[in-house]
């Protein structure tokens, strides 16, 4: 199953995240290793919200990620969105649809 975590940035974002941005890539890349992180990233022009890709049998993993990214606990994360994404085309669609 995938889920897709979206994060709602702070104004401040671009200037206060090089703080954090170790700690926060440590997570990123340690929940990638997992198999759990497939994609992550920031959106430009913009930089208002970034999107995070995750694939994993329940959303808890993505929802212990953002309980524990330091981009949400000091405040660069105004909100974040965990959805469930039914991803239908590609490799690495959960259930694939072909067409008849």
């Amino acid at each position: 199953m995938h889920y897709v975590l979206t994060y709602d940035l702070a104004p401040d974002y671009l200037e206060r995240r090089g703080e954090f941005r170790d700690a926060h890539l440590k997570l990123a890349w340690e929940a990638h290793e997992r198999g759990e992180l497939l994609l992550a990233g920031a959106l430009a022009e913009p930089v208002d919200q970034a999107v995070l890709i995750f694939q994993c049998d329940t959303p808890e993993p993505v929802q212990l990620f953002a309980a524990r990214d330091p981009y949400v606990t000091h405040g660069l994360v105004r909100a974040f969105h965990v959805r469930q994404w039914n991803t239908v085309v590609g490799e690495q669609a959960a259930t694939p649809v072909r067409p008849a």
